[in-house]
């Protein structure tokens, strides 16, 4: 049993992924408990479904225009310093949001500030995401560990989600949404603490050879041209525009279709929570990266599956039951995804790779947004979930066609780029 558990989470052997790992374990779960109070907070103002989707627009389309330039940088600047800047920019901005509704500034009457202060987020978040993705390497410094990492940083994320939506949905019956968005300020100070000290020493840069509107023009180029990563980054696409949107939509389902209140609304989160650990677990428990293309597709029809039955649901229980699994094949989807991504790109396009990446993340959830808000003030918020799920089932049917042909070439780049070591388990070691 201890040897299991020692397999599992081998990446916390490392010294640097510890202390990082115990400064946004804290983070991570303010920033489910603002999570879900925001979608609360937001549809008791407004009763807007569309705003709702406004709102989360907002707050990721930034990566849109931002991430391609620090996808460029990512191999010049000193990734450590840079996520230290970015947590203590999130930091300023959840202060504000906690002070501005605590004082009544932002209430049914004023809303904008919500909407600048989402925008702000994603400014940041565009910056932070493919460093901190980047920054996993720097930590662990060691490919063959790769995997585990990525797999113990969703177990930490889905046990936050797990964690943050239940005490997010009872203090916001117990005090108001205020105090929820104050304490997840509050939460970014201990990460900010951890990451001073953690200490890498970075090699001499190399000098430059392009500028960076040719970087980025080459980033795209390489995703394009090799098949893996293509079909990687538009699976995610996929899901994340149509998929990940139900998300959006938990409010509506919680209060108009459940008949419940914020409390229920955390309890579906906190049960796809359950689910996505799950998930986190069984990936972290994997010695290699061999198979997981055919568990992607998998995961996709699953968790798919499970979204047309919780679109049809009116009954509290089966829709808990729902997320479970939406939660395990979301989380599975994406976290599959970004190991199979950083696996196989190689070392000098890795940043770039990533900040495409993000951006495919992020551009397309905003849009997955307006689309699902649009689709539910025109149908109802349950057609409006049935036809996304509907488009990822019939994407993840369309993936099983064109897997001998993924598995193929993604060997070919393993072998390419020196990349072969993540089909090798790691041996256990831990560092003081």
């Amino acid at each position: 049993m201890i040897g299991f558990i020692r397999k599992t989470f081998i990446s916390l052997s490392i010294r640097n992924y510890r202390i990082f790992f115990s400064g946004q374990a804290v983070s991570l779960i303010g920033t489910w408990i603002q999570r879900t109070t925001m979608g609360w907070f937001v549809y008791r103002l407004t009763n807007s479904a569309w705003l709702l989707g406004v709102v989360t627009f907002l707050s990721m389309i930034p990566s849109v225009f931002i991430s391609p330039f620090v996808g460029a940088w990512a191999d010049r600047v000193n990734r450590h310093h840079t996520v230290i800047g970015t947590q203590i920019a999130f930091l300023v901005q959840s202060s504000l949001l906690a002070t501005l509704v605590l004082t009544g500034v932002i209430n049914e009457n004023v809303k904008y500030p919500i909407l600048l202060l989402a925008l702000f987020q994603g400014m940041i978040e565009a910056v932070d995401s493919p460093i901190r993705q980047n920054l996993l390497i720097d930590l662990i410094g060691d490919k063959k560990l790769l995997p585990n990492a990525i797999a113990t940083n969703s177990a930490m994320f889905n046990g936050a989600r797990l964690i943050g939506p239940a005490i997010g949905g009872l203090f916001i019956i117990l005090f108001s949404e205020g105090v929820c968005f104050a304490i997840n300020a509050a939460t970014y100070v201990p990460v900010i603490i951890s990451l001073f000290f953690i200490r890498i020493s970075y090699p001499a840069l190399k000098p430059r050879t392009e500028s960076t509107l040719q970087k980025i023009a080459s980033g795209w180029r390489y995703v394009y041209r090799s098949f893996p990563i293509r079909y990687l980054i538009m699976n995610l696409a996929i899901y994340t525009l149509f998929g990940y949107s139900y998300s959006t939509l938990l409010p509506v389902f919680a209060r108009d279709i459940l008949n419940g209140n914020s409390g229920t609304q955390g309890l579906l989160m906190s049960t796809a929570g359950i689910g996505a650990l799950s998930g986190a677990f069984v990936l972290a428990s994997k010695t290699s990266i061999k198979g997981m293309q055919l568990r992607l597709i998998g995961v996709g029809l699953i968790a798919s599956t499970a979204l047309i039955l919780f679109s049809r649901s009116s009954v509290l229980y089966l829709s808990m039951l729902m997320m479970l699994f939406i939660g395990f094949g979301m989380m599975m989807t994406n976290a599959t995804t970004n190991t199979l991504i950083q696996s196989l790109v190689s070392d000098e396009m890795r940043g770039r790779v990533l900040s495409t990446y993000t951006m495919t993340f992020q551009s397309m959830s905003p849009f997955g947004g307006l689309l699902v808000g649009s689709l539910t003030s025109r149908f109802g918020p349950q057609t409006a979930l049935m036809i996304c799920a509907i488009v990822c089932f019939v994407w993840s049917l369309n993936g099983l066609r064109l897997l001998p042909r993924f598995s193929k070439d993604m060997l070919k780049m393993l072998v390419m780029n020196s990349n072969s070591s993540v089909y090798r388990a790691p041996k256990l070691r831990f560092t003081k």
